[in-house]
């Protein structure tokens, strides 16, 4: 036992593990939010197909599938954003240590602002899982306002507690925010993943990075689409 905790410790010291470490974190959260845009889109299917979905996540191992899924999460993204802070603070040392003072190799803003826009977005989370999730200062808990009848069995109005969620402008705007700061994250990061699993050669790279521009857009414009629909122009409201 202890010779596999120093191995991995080990692993996790070294510069190349924690880059290892945070790609195989970033992928798990990249299916993640593919995955909870999808779902979340449901909403423009009606109350029954994105209630019958919450149902779906809520019900799984018998309540137990969710909560697994959301500690596996919260556990990528600590693991993911530590590991990130640790190395930019040792690639800062380096540089300073090799030129005297802090330089920039030439990068991307995306790439230069990564450690910004991911505790940004670490802050949209937290409140995220406030507002939807642990649901503090609104009544989203409360059977008599936010129940749907789901063939028979009552559920959960996940379409009700969206469409309020999102009518209130200050939530809207700070999730569009968090959104534009998320498509500056992956556009570089998914790209960056492959790089860092060596999936990338000389002549695909390119290709990877339009591919990781691509991805960004379309999670943009479909996460957002949602909070603009409800807001700018009514939807369910």
């Amino acid at each position: 036992m202890s010779a596999v905790f120093d191995t991995l410790s080990r692993f996790y010291s070294s510069s190349i593990g924690k880059k290892i470490l945070v790609a195989l974190t970033g992928l798990v959260l990249v299916a993640f939010i593919l995955g909870h845009m999808i779902g979340n889109l449901l909403v423009f299917a009606g109350p029954e197909a994105i209630n019958e979905y919450g149902h779906m996540l809520q019900s799984s191992l018998h309540g137990a599938g969710v909560w697994i899924a959301r500690i596996g999460l919260l556990l990528a993204v600590g693991v993911h954003i530590l590991a990130t802070v640790q190395l930019t603070i040792a690639n800062r040392a380096a540089r300073r240590e090799a030129y005297g003072q802090q330089k920039f190799q030439v990068s991307s803003t995306a790439s230069r602002t990564m450690i910004w826009s991911g505790l940004t977005i670490l802050a949209f989370i937290v409140y995220h899982l406030m507002h939807f999730t642990v649901r503090v200062g609104n009544e989203y808990n409360n059977p008599a306002l936010y129940s749907y009848d789901l063939h028979g069995v009552e559920v959960h109005n996940v379409y009700k507690m969206v469409i309020d969620g999102f009518s209130w402008w200050p939530a809207s705007v700070f999730y569009i925010i968090a959104m534009v700061l998320l498509c500056s994250h992956l556009s570089h990061g998914v790209a960056s993943i492959f790089q860092t699993l060596g999936l990338t050669t000389h002549r695909t790279w390119p290709l990877i990075q339009k591919a990781g521009w691509a991805f960004a857009l379309l999670v943009l414009v479909g996460n957002c689409s949602i909070p603009i629909a409800i807001l700018v122009f009514g939807y369910g409201r």
